[in-house]
């Protein structure tokens, strides 16, 4: 587990946040963050004063990364790009989350090395990430004014045969009217979205098709929501186009391999992050990911690639 439990002890009577500084060499702003967050506990009890004093034996919830060998699949002296599996967190959920992207990220490049974006859990692909904090405050500037072109490869349903400029606002809230109470839909209240679609190959055995996905925005799943607007949704999409019973049944990870196969007509979700395009320090990068999507999608659904002739 990344998270551990730490036994502490202060022979004299002193600031926690000095103690921390000095004895596990964290900054200042690193270890107010972590008391404030309820990390340091004495008897049973959470300190919550950012300046309180410890004294004796005390427990620290630390983050100690682990690594499961996944390397970097790009390195700059101020950054690293990684192409992460499908199922794989980029970051803890919670202190129970055993294993995320930015174990590998810290286990490698240390403490202050950190994701400056996110892709969902079951997205797999290209992941930019920090070596130091300020590399992490300008690229995550890059991704808030849009200075980085992300685009994703996904496999839908249906026969796509021109190229379609979604811009349609979604809307992320609570519906409590419904088992599923987080959903992000088509809502004219929603933020302003917008995705380009273009298609690249069609399967016609399959009824499928092959794209290239550009989000101008960057709301949460706006790829799979656009996609299930326009009635292609994303193959092995395990949330839209899914009944609300199934649903659940996958956020409970309560379903199985062969329901997921037979009801979203493959295990994972069809969408891969393939291509980073930016500038930085006057350097221009445009990563791609070596990985074969397609051979990967006809995996995930089972069956045996085919081309067309």
């Amino acid at each position: 587990m990344p998270f551990i439990t730490k036994k502490l002890h202060a022979p004299t009577r002193q600031k926690a946040l000095l103690f921390l500084i000095r004895e596990l060499g964290l900054g200042q702003p690193e270890a107010q963050r972590l008391i404030a967050k309820g990390r340091l506990s004495q008897n049973g009890i959470v300190m919550s004063n950012q300046m309180g004093f410890i004294e004796g034996d005390f427990d620290f919830i630390c983050f100690e990364p682990l690594s499961l060998g996944l390397p970097a699949t790009f390195v700059a002296p101020d950054f690293a790009i990684y192409d992460k599996p499908s199922g794989v967190l980029v970051h803890p959920q919670s202190r129970r989350t055993a294993y995320s992207l930015n174990d590998e990220i810290k286990h490698r490049f240390g403490h202050d090395a950190n994701v400056t974006h996110r892709i969902d859990q079951e997205t797999s692909g290209l992941v930019l990430a920090s070596r130091n904090k300020k590399s992490e405050r300008v690229l995550k500037l890059l991704f808030e004014e849009r200075q980085i072109t992300k685009r994703y490869l996904a496999m839908v349903h249906g026969h796509l045969t021109h190229p379609m400029d979604i811009q349609e606002p979604l809307l992320r809230k609570e519906d409590p009217s419904t088992l599923v109470r987080m959903v992000v839909k088509v809502h004219p209240d929603g933020k302003a979205s917008r995705t380009f679609i273009k298609p690249l190959q069609y399967f016609p055995e399959h009824n499928m098709t092959l794209v290239e996905a550009s989000p101008l925005t960057g709301r949460t799943h706006q790829i799979r929501v656009h996609l299930f607007h326009v009635k292609h949704p994303i193959v092995g999409d395990p949330i839209y186009g899914q009944e609300e019973i199934d649903i659940v049944k996958f956020l409970d990870k309560e379903i199985t391999a062969e329901e997921r196969l037979k009801k979203g007509g493959a295990s994972r979700l069809l969408l891969h992050a393939y291509s980073l395009q930016f500038d930085y320090k006057e350097n221009s990068y445009h990563i791609v990911s070596k990985e074969d999507f397609v051979s990967i999608c006809f995996e995930a659904m089972g069956i045996s690639p085919s081309f067309p002739t």
